[in-house]
């Protein structure tokens, strides 16, 4: 029985081309900075992000823990959503790692946040307060349905921190999801943004790998972070022929997820017991809730194992 896995698009396995490519791949050594593969896609990821230069990364989650750590100090503050993946997913690794102090608002149901309590939220000059010193948006929001953020909501945002020596980082995972959703250009959704972090291996197909983007003078520093948390890779360029691949083949099928994702909605939500919001369905990222509260999620799972 052939099996379609929809646990996550984090279980997107390489097409063929990454396959070939991870093969022929030209070899450096990226500490060093001479890897072509590497220095390559990083080229091409701070170009379509419209950022000056870009950094290689094992994983999501590195990617946002050496974004965060560059922007701030020990002692320093982030405001950030109380459903982000940042603040529930990655192990505490802000604080653990980086003392820094996470300051969460709610999370709207569309991902976005507050305008007005996230400037509330930011602190005044005092010695009583830990300094205010980033703003962390996620965007698509996997745990709000995969709902993107606007580009209005975003400059919004970034509006807010100007003038006050505050950052915005974009945790963007999923962000070309989101410019495909809302038929932009990635680069014009965080024009506003200091920094950005995006996954290779998620919908985009690659099997491993994220890349961090922002000024020249970020991403030198971000470097020295990465090496300091044991991100730093030798003939990383393996990693980077498929990530390649994925910028040049695999974003413009992004579409096609989003499709299958509300054809399935829309077949779950005839089956008697289970629903879905259709409304809530943007991207590639679904969430079905029972009807039927006598019976739990595990409960539902557990019969269908057994199906």
């Amino acid at each position: 029985m052939k099996v379609i896995d929809l646990r996550s698009d984090t279980v997107t396995l390489p097409t063929d081309a990454m396959r070939q490519a991870i093969f022929d791949a030209e070899l450096g050594d990226d500490v060093f900075e001479d890897d072509p593969t590497v220095n390559r896609l990083e080229g091409e990821a701070a170009d379509v992000m419209g950022k000056e230069a870009a950094l290689l990364v094992p994983s999501g989650t590195m990617a946002n823990l050496v974004s965060i750590l560059t922007h701030c100090q020990r002692g320093d503050e982030i405001i950030l959503g109380d459903k982000a993946h940042t603040f529930l997913y990655e192990a505490g690794g802000i604080s653990a790692y980086g003392g820094i102090h996470p300051h969460t608002l709610e999370n709207r149901p569309d991902g976005t946040i507050d305008l007005s309590e996230m400037e509330a939220a930011v602190r005044l000059d005092n010695v009583h307060f830990p300094r205010t010193k980033l703003i962390c948006l996620e965007n698509t929001h996997n745990v709000c349905h995969g709902i993107p953020l606007t580009k209005a909501y975003m400059d919004d945002v970034a509006d807010l921190t100007h003038g006050r020596g505050i950052s915005l980082h974009i945790d963007g995972a999923r962000i070309f999801n989101a410019a495909v959703a809302l038929g932009e250009d990635v680069k014009t959704l965080v024009t506003n943004a200091d920094s950005v972090s995006f996954c290779l291996s998620k919908g985009l197909s690659a099997p491993v790998g994220s890349l961090v983007c922002g000024t020249e003078l970020f991403i030198r520093k971000a470097r020295r972070v990465r090496k300091g948390l044991g991100g730093g890779m030798r003939q990383a360029g393996i990693i980077a022929a498929s990530g390649l691949v994925a910028l040049d083949e695999t974003v413009e099928r992004l579409a096609e997820d989003h499709a299958n994702v509300r054809r399935l909605a829309q077949g779950i939500d005839i089956i008697v017991g289970l629903t879905v919001d259709l409304n809530q369905v943007y991207t590639n990222i679904l969430y079905i809730d029972l009807v039927d509260d006598s019976k739990t999620a595990q409960e539902v799972v557990t019969t269908m194992e057994a199906e």
